[in-house]
């Protein structure tokens, strides 16, 4: 997807994480944002400095638990579309770069992946181990110093 097709995908996608209102109001500037004629090195640092905004809410979400990584994964939202798998994923609580890198080894997947070059397959697959993961009575893994001093 080109920087054009990335930059068209606003808005109407928004609604599909429901962010907060100053997050909306800003992505509904981006239309202007196009319409303007301004150097276009300053368009591409409004174009990031929304983008980052609009995913550290995200990540905040994801964090508190408003949102699982698994619906932010199929909601397909042109925030997160340049968003590195591993990113998403340490976005969760209790979630490092060693869960994270274990977890995609498993899949296979590399951690730099976007999500928007994921294919849908791909992002189904993520979406239902994410959930797998998180369901409740799932037994959690322990360190095995911590199994074997419970052992003792």
């Amino acid at each position: 997807m080109n920087a054009t097709a990335l930059m068209t995908r606003g808005p109407e996608h928004a609604t599909a994480l429901q962010l907060p209102e100053g997050i909306t109001a800003v992505c509904e500037d981006e239309q202007q944002l196009h319409d303007r004629d301004g150097p276009q090195h300053m368009q591409a640092l409004q174009r990031a400095n929304l983008v980052r905004l609009a995913r550290a809410e995200v990540k905040r979400r994801i964090a508190v638990g408003e949102l699982s990584a698994a619906e932010v994964v199929r909601s397909n939202s042109w925030e997160i579309q340049t968003m590195a798998v591993a990113e998403l994923l340490m976005s969760q609580r209790r979630w490092g770069h060693t869960r994270a890198r274990r977890f995609l080894a498993a899949i296979p997947m590399a951690e730099t992946k976007t999500i928007g070059s994921m294919t849908m397959r791909q992002r189904d697959t993520l979406a239902a181990l994410l959930s797998a993961a998180a369901a409740p009575g799932r037994p959690v893994a322990r360190p095995a110093g911590e199994q074997a001093a419970q052992a003792a």
